[in-house]
């Protein structure tokens, strides 16, 4: 049985026809099973599952990692029959396949919140259990849904198709929970650009911190970056502070920079954190909400006896596991932050100082760089690789210059210090320095209660620190450690702004400010 929802035209799809689409009325459908419990979702993928030593469910999929070479949307592509083919094929297989539906809503912000509703089959629960548990309960339960995804694993090819205006992703031939996790998270960022703000790749923290004239002020932290490069263990972390300050985390992966300043968390109940080489002494507090039975894993190594081995890689180093919230201390009630004070771009890049200082306009170009390595999360195959994703953000529907644009003249209007963190190490071989998570942190500390001192960098228009109190900085002066600093520095440059030039939507004076 079906209820027409809308009708959707795709002027981008070849031929005249639009898709008529419609989804099944779950009271009336007989092979829908609507909203069952978390228990019951459990039940379904029992034959799948291996109990861990706590008591959590672990599972190993097919698909270990993201698919984004096989992902198109109707804003950035042209629709093929084929593609067409795909979503029409989706929306049949409703009729015919034993199904759990899922409603939850995404984000709590007035302006940035969306009821989402999750198709998967019955014998893959699992998928649906993982995400139920990142989202917040509807609170309407009769409420129309914004947005639909349609993930049938057992299909004979991988495609993933995206249907923005009309909020439909279909996920085909892909049993990965970070498929269904994005595609809602996807369409959330494209709304919240939409309505002037900017959809962000990004944790977001709040943090209460002394100031040097002894006042406690409140620092609103952004922190952009790719998985795998320590966003969430930055955005978790509770930083050293002392007593009558504190650190909080509001958002760990997606969040909406709004127009007012504010910024919209998404997932209200839990967050989907990798595994491998988790250690309770570098993030106590992310591994203990891991071994904790409340957990979802997913392609970790999980012995018969349920012993637990992250650091092993036997079946991928993107091993994942779905958390919740209400197991991190450091996680607030709320998840939206009402006003960003700061934005870190996380990287990797060999050349860059542990902490940089960038005006609006630099920040911008960092924004469309978007430096950092590839992580297992999105190509496996070249893992470790230098790689650009603008934004940090491999979700981005729409114009990728445009977005640039977008993000300066956010900053400049709401006057948001932007810096750059390199969470990785300065110089290359024997001669390099790390810069670890105890250094990272401190950073953030002394920034948010406005300690660092700064100076000129020579060699780059980049202002560094001159003095960090807990930090011996003087350590980690790039050019005493890289050979041939200026040189490397300056080919770097050249080759970031012919990256940039090639954004013919990008605003020039942004590619003028590349460091």
């Amino acid at each position: 049985m079906w209820v027409c929802s809308t009708h959707t035209p795709m002027s981008n799809i070849s031929g005249p026809q639009p898709i008529e689409w419609g989804l099944p009325d779950p009271d009336r459908a007989p092979n829908v099973l609507y909203n069952p419990s978390l228990d019951r979702l459990r039940t379904f993928s029992d034959h799948l599952e291996t109990t861990t030593a706590y008591g959590s469910p672990s599972y190993v999929s097919a698909s270990r990692s993201r698919t984004a070479d096989r992902t198109r949307n109707t804003i950035d592509h042209e629709f093929t029959a084929e593609d067409r083919a795909y979503v029409e094929q989706a929306l049949d297989a409703l009729d015919t396949t034993e199904l759990v539906c899922l409603d939850r809503q995404m984000g709590r912000h007035p302006e940035q919140s969306f009821v989402c509703r999750l198709y998967v089959p019955k014998a893959y629960g699992r998928i649906a259990l993982a995400w139920a548990k990142l989202f917040d309960p509807v609170s309407e339960p009769d409420e129309t849904p914004d947005f639909h995804t349609i993930q049938l694993p057992d299909y004979d090819q991988t495609a993933i198709r995206i249907l923005p205006e009309a909020g439909l992703t279909v996920v085909l031939g892909s049993d990965y929970t970070g498929e269904a996790k994005k595609s809602f998270l996807r369409l959330f960022m494209h709304r919240a650009k939409q309505a002037g703000g900017l959809g962000l790749h990004a944790g977001s923290k709040q943090v209460r911190a002394r100031s040097p004239d002894g006042e406690l002020r409140t620092v609103g932290q952004v922190f952009l970056g790719l998985s795998a490069t320590g966003k969430s263990t930055l955005t978790a972390h509770g930083l050293g502070l002392d007593e009558q300050e504190s650190a909080e985390m509001r958002q760990d992966d997606v969040c909406a920079l709004l127009p007012n300043g504010t910024v919209a968390g998404s997932e209200g109940r839990g967050l989907y954190v990798k595994t491998i080489g988790l250690d309770r002494a570098t993030q106590p507090e992310i591994y203990d909400a891991v071994t904790h039975d409340s957990a979802v894993l997913e392609n970790v190594d999980v012995s018969e006896d349920g012993s637990v081995d992250f650091e092993s890689d036997k079946h991928t180093a993107n091993g994942r596991a779905v958390i919740s919230r209400d197991q991190l201390a450091s996680a607030a009630k709320d998840i939206d932050l009402e006003r960003v004070d700061q934005v870190f771009f996380i990287t990797r890049n060999t050349l860059m100082p542990p902490v940089a200082k960038l005006s609006a306009t630099q920040a911008a170009a960092a924004f469309m760089l978007g430096e950092s390595i590839e992580t297992s999360a999105g190509d496996p195959s070249s893992a470790g690789e230098a790689i650009r994703v603008v934004g940090t953000n491999p979700f981005i529907i729409g114009s990728k210059g445009e977005e640039g644009n977008r993000f300066r003249e956010l900053l400049e209007s709401l006057d948001v210090e932007s810096y750059i963190l390199n969470t990785g190490q300065i110089g290359e071989g024997a001669a390099a320095v790390d810069v670890g998570v105890d250094e990272s942190v401190t950073i953030l500390r002394e920034l948010a209660r406005g300690t660092v001192t700064w100076t000129d960098e020579t060699a780059v228009p980049l202002q560094v620190p001159a003095s960090v109190p807990g930090l011996d900085i003087d350590a980690y002066r790039v050019p005493e450690i890289v050979d041939d600093y200026e040189r490397q520095v300056a080919d770097l440059r050249a080759d970031r702004r012919a990256y940039l030039e090639a954004f013919d939507d990008l605003d020039r004076d942004i590619v003028d400010a590349v460091y």
